[in-house]
């Protein structure tokens, strides 16, 4: 006599996860790539918003499938275990930048002097390479916050006149792939030079401005830098990141003088 084995079906909740999953990675890459071309931000973060709801529905159908497979002992194991996995990659990103939203004050401009911040150049040329964008003044008492969140963000002393100091200033530009905006070498009446420059961030390309004054001192310089965010209220510590690279980079510059 002849037995037929059924074979039990797979659970619908762990197919969806994995289809969701893969599909919310799909969404995240395109949006990568669209704004690595150029793309309206707003629209970039539409879609990449859209990735993340999608990977957070593919952990829920995972967690329903695991409640079916052990209840029911539906096959599917692997596809919610591979949903899981996928949703969770495209998902680390995003939670790394809640926790640092949790962990440091909503900030999206840092400078090394918090009592006289760089100016932006207002030149027609300046202007025109930020696309009209004017970073606003900061009180005081916003300015504050740092203090406490980045520490390690201090006016730079180099140990070169004002114009090896503003040369080593260009250097550190070039070095670190910001597009630069406007150099003006130390003179006139105050004695100041300043740089102007735009940095890309590392994974969307977002822009972001930076602006260094350079101050001569008597036998040294000092540098000042300003960086700010185009985008966003929070720049989730990527301004302070931002001077501190260009501080070890201006340093290691000036060692080679």
């Amino acid at each position: 006599m002849r037995h037929l084995i059924v074979e039990e079906p797979y659970s619908d909740s762990a197919l969806w996860s994995r289809r969701l999953a893969l599909f919310a990675m799909a969404v995240i890459l395109t949006g990568l790539v669209f704004a690595r071309i150029g793309l309206d931000p707003t629209a970039v973060l539409a879609v990449l918003g859209s990735a993340i709801g999608l990977a957070c529905v593919a952990v829920l159908c995972a967690g329903a499938a695991t409640i079916v497979i052990w209840r029911t002992g539906r096959k599917g194991v692997s596809r919610l275990l591979s949903g899981t996995f996928i949703a969770l990659l495209v998902l680390a990103y995003p939670a790394y930048l809640t926790y640092q939203a949790i962990r440091l004050p909503p900030l999206h401009d840092i400078t090394t002097d918090i009592d006289d911040p760089p100016s932006f150049s207002l030149s027609h040329e300046a202007f025109a390479a930020r696309k009209g964008f004017a970073p606003p003044a900061i009180a005081p008492a916003i300015r504050e916050l740092q203090l406490d969140a980045y520490p390690d963000v201090q006016p730079i002393v180099l140990d070169l006149d004002a114009d090896d100091a503003y040369q080593t200033v260009l250097n550190t530009v070039a070095a670190l792939h910001w597009t630069l905006v406007e150099s003006l070498p130390p003179g006139g009446r105050l004695g100041l030079g300043h740089v102007d420059a735009i940095a890309r961030g590392f994974l969307l390309g977002f822009p972001n401005d930076v602006t260094i004054r350079i101050r001569p001192l008597a036998g040294q310089t000092r540098i000042d830098v300003r960086s700010v965010s185009r985008i966003g209220e929070h720049d989730f510590g990527a301004n302070a990141r931002r001077i501190l690279a260009f501080t070890d980079e201006l340093k290691s510059e000036a060692d080679q003088k």
